[in-house]
């Protein structure tokens, strides 16, 4: 694969074989980062679990005290009391019926749904467009439910969800590499916490085997897994 100066020059100052303690690798990551816009920072880790097997299966959602730099347009299938409930909240799209048929028509400006239960038997016939995209209301990422305020209110201040996928990888946003290196130690603390809580019973072994931190066009920083259980003391 063909790399860029800015990459390459960006690799130079990193030292692959070495694995950084947290706070190491996120300054060298805002000092390597050199694209003209604010790119988002990235984790990446490798679970010691196997996602063939149900009982080692990885996913949930976690709000990040300081979000993630994002700002996410939320749709909500609703009706009567719920809608106004999600417009109340700051749902940027609100609706039943009209929107779906607008989403079959090819529109999809939106970055996260959520839907009431009742309002599934209409989001069900969006399966094979909303699902490849991972813009499928369900249950378990907490997007089907009857809180809707609730909802709307985290999925806007910074709510992420993560799932472990058949590589046994996890990735995920923990904000921008304008913001300080306290923001992203304690968002990344705060998504640390959630993960190692949902370690399956049935995962053998050690369950956090490597991490990385990049930014959208760096190369990535090793850190310590230890550092990852202990970023929270």
């Amino acid at each position: 694969m063909k790399r860029g100066k800015m990459y390459k020059e960006a690799s130079r100052k990193i030292d692959r074989g070495r694995l950084y303690e947290t706070d190491e690798a996120l300054q060298l990551l805002k000092d390597v980062a050199s694209a003209k816009f604010d790119e988002t920072v990235e984790v990446h880790i490798k679970l010691g679990v196997d996602p063939r097997h149900a009982d080692q299966q990885v996913r949930g959602t976690v709000s990040l005290p300081h979000g993630t730099g994002k700002e996410r347009k939320v749709l909500v299938f609703a009706k009567g009391e719920k809608a106004k409930e999600a417009e109340t909240a700051g749902a940027d799209y609100v609706g039943a019926e009209e929107l779906a048929e607008k989403i079959q028509q090819g529109w999809l400006d939106f970055d996260v749904a959520v839907a009431t239960p009742d309002m599934m038997s209409v989001v069900g016939k969006l399966g094979k467009i909303l699902g490849p995209r991972g813009l499928m209301p369900n249950p378990k990422a907490g997007t089907v439910t009857f809180e809707i305020e609730r909802t709307v209110k985290e999925l806007k201040a910074g709510r992420i969800e993560y799932r472990v996928d058949k590589n046994a990888n996890i990735h995920v946003p923990i904000g921008k590499v304008s913001f300080d290196i306290e923001k992203l130690r304690e968002n990344l603390g705060v998504f640390a916490e959630a993960l190692i809580r949902a370690k399956p019973p049935a995962a053998k072994g050690q369950y956090i085997r490597s991490i990385t931190v990049c930014s959208t066009m760096s190369p990535g920083i090793k850190i310590n897994p230890l550092a990852l259980t202990a970023i929270n003391k």
